[in-house]
């Protein structure tokens, strides 16, 4: 008995994170080294046309900064079709850091997807006390080609956010398993709710528990034995079950959040549009695809375009078979709890997002594999860690050459690795390239068509942006972005009466607000070209009862104001504007309406902040030369 006691003051007395030996430390010091030097180039890239304006460039609330206002809008919005409020903060933080110099947004990213890498090492080294195979988990982790979306994209800050807090979720779980305390299990919970506030994709985490009480960490009374580097106490499937009941009602009230929001947003795709076979047969192949491109990963694009029902027997049945003769070998391999853990953690951490509920247009994404290939990289490292062990154990000749070998291909493949995805973050440099890379890859993708029109458009070369913008509504009539863009071109070209009715079109094919009020807005400006005020009037309201912060809608209600002579009303509604997302030519416009006034001092005022804006704004600063330099009103 005196024995038994004390084995259980040591175990509660042990740390729950191997310490900060000079091993450890130097791994860790290596591992995020490694992990800059390759990702580092990703700060000198710019914000894409690919979402990073509705979360951080063109988003009035992001814009603001980290403020009580903002607080209270990330933990009430719903906006793009997700709850996610400690994202949205994030991206605050990083607004009031480095406003909007994208290079610090980016290394925001880099930095969380280092101490990701470093965490999944220190979770792993902690509960099997395998140094090297743990890191090089962490290696193919950190260093994968897949994961670039995840990091390169500022609006994917999502991913990588979600997965730091499921990482120290993990950590506070190990704690807890050591020695159990409602205090610890309070950290599991407020570590959860963050994972889960960041992205709900990690809504899995209480049965990813439930398969590390399975291994490493041995907690299944009967079933396992724990792990002699982290001994833990044992207990009945039954109780561990039930000990996770809080969690499951966390992930089943997020799930709820998600799915109305999404629905709200127009994010997700009805059975009309996708069958429930349709949505099966893209499952299973993109369940393969997954393990091809961690295998393989060439041909990497941030949208593959969803297959509906052109996917044939040969690629699904091939799919099916490859998903099936691995659980074989896993089932026959149990006796390694490693593979079945690792296999299920793939299959179940990819459900809230392999297509079972169809959300976008999407078949899969690179970014969907952040978390789960973790699972992957733990079967394959521990298995050629353990032929290496056994070959040494049981004195096969060549024992040596072995596990030389295997240090080789496994050093070959983290340079090639290491190359490819210096390859792949090159692509994010320009939303141009990005883009044209993702034509090149991919087929049939009008979202791309779109995108890469629209970042032509940016570059002044609207005549090539048109023909992509053709290309979209060819690929699918039923685009409401590329009617939107057509109407723009249109619009640009002085067809305003064509312009309205891809506009008009845009409305009735989508629920998207950001879309919507859009087409309003460009709608409203083109109604005002063609002298029908009334209906510009009108269509501009409608944006802004779509999105109340769409600036440019106000912009257009204070020009038709002024036009009527309504100035203290022009007044408001640019000054609105402004409030929302200043820009130089609403200044300029609100500085001429005060100058109509006879408020000089605010005229002026208004054309310096332009300029503070936009040093180049030349109609500013004309205005501005212009004005009599006496500051009474």
């Amino acid at each position: 008995m005196a024995r038994q006691r004390k084995q259980e003051v040591e175990i509660d007395e042990s740390p729950s994170l191997p310490s900060t030996g000079r091993s450890n430390l130097i791994v860790c010091l290596l591992l995020a080294l490694v992990t800059l030097i390759v990702f580092n180039s990703v700060n000198q890239h710019p914000f894409v046309n690919y979402d990073d304006d509705r979360y951080v460039t063109e988003n009035p609330h992001i814009r603001q900064g980290l403020s009580a206002d903002t607080i209270k809008w990330a933990f009430t919005s719903t906006d793009h079709a997700n709850w996610h409020p400690v994202t949205w903060l994030s991206h605050a933080r990083d607004v009031s850091l480095f406003r909007m110099n994208p290079a610090g947004h980016h290394l925001t990213s880099v930095a969380i997807h280092v101490a990701n890498a470093v965490l999944v090492y220190l979770l792993l080294v902690a509960v099997t006390g395998r140094m090297w195979p743990s890191l090089f988990v962490a290696l193919l982790f950190a260093l994968h080609p897949i994961q670039v979306e995840s990091v390169a994209w500022i609006a994917e800050r999502k991913n990588v956010l979600c997965t730091l807090f499921f990482l120290l979720t993990v950590w506070a779980y190990g704690r807890y398993a050591r020695q159990p305390s409602l205090a610890r299990y309070v950290v599991i919970v407020v570590a959860f709710a963050l994972a889960l506030m960041s992205k709900p994709m990690v809504i899995t985490l209480p049965f990813v528990l439930l398969l590390l009480d399975y291994w490493p960490l041995g907690r299944i009374a009967n079933w396992t034995t724990p792990a002699p580097a982290f001994p833990v106490k044992q207990s009945s499937f039954a109780k561990l079950l039930v000990e996770k009941i809080p969690l499951f009602v966390m992930s089943f009230a997020s799930a709820l959040i998600t799915i109305s929001a999404q629905q709200t947003g127009g994010a997700m795709r009805s059975t009309t549009q996708f069958s429930f076979g349709v949505r099966l047969a893209n499952a299973i192949h993109a369940y393969a695809m997954y393990l091809w491109k961690m295998i393989w990963p060439a041909k990497l694009a941030p949208l593959y375009p969803h297959p509906g029902d052109s996917l044939n027997a040969g690629q699904i049945i091939g799919a099916l078979f490859v998903l099936l003769g691995i659980t074989v070998l896993v089932l026959k391999f149990r006796e390694k709890r490693y593979l079945l853990a690792g296999w299920l953690f793939f299959l179940g951490t990819l459900i809230p997002v392999i297509g079972l509920i169809q959300v976008g247009d999407q078949a899969m994404a690179d970014r969907y594999a952040y978390i789960p290939l973790l699972g992957i990289f733990a079967m394959i490292t521990f298995t050629a860690a353990d032929i290496a062990q056994r070959a040494g154990e049981k004195q096969i000749a060549g024992a040596a050459n072995v596990r030389y070998g295997l240090i080789a291909a496994g050093a070959v493949a983290l340079i090639a690795l290491i190359f490819m995805t210096r390859h792949q973050i090159g692509f994010w440099e320009t939303s141009t390239g990005l883009w044209s890379h993702t034509l090149a890859v991919t087929e049939n993708n009008y979202i791309a068509e779109d995108n890469l029109g629209g970042a032509l458009v940016i570059e002044g070369k609207i005549a090539e942006a048109h023909a992509h913008f053709v290309r979209a509504s060819e690929i699918n009539p039923r685009d409401p972005m590329s009617q939107l863009n057509l109407g723009a071109w249109q619009q640009e070209i002085g067809n305003n009466a064509q312009a309205i009715e891809h506009y008009r079109r845009t409305t009735e094919l989508t629920s998207d607000k950001g879309l919507v009020s859009s087409a309003y807005t460009n709608m409203g400006t083109a109604y005002r070209h063609l002298g029908d005020f009334q209906k510009a009037r009108d269509a501009y309201m409608n944006a802004l009862y779509t999105n109340s912060n769409q600036g440019s809608a106000w912009v257009g209600l204070g020009i038709i104001a002024e036009g009527e002579g309504k100035l203290d009303e022009a007044i408001r509604d640019l000054a609105q504007s402004i409030g929302i997302q200043p820009t130089p030519d609403a200044y300029v416009r609100l500085g001429r309406v005060f100058e109509r006034t006879g408020h000089l001092r605010e005229a002026r005022n208004a054309y310096e902040e332009a300029l503070k804006l936009d040093p180049h704004a030349d109609e500013a600063q004309k205005a501005l030369d212009a004005l009599p330099h006496s500051n009474a009103n």
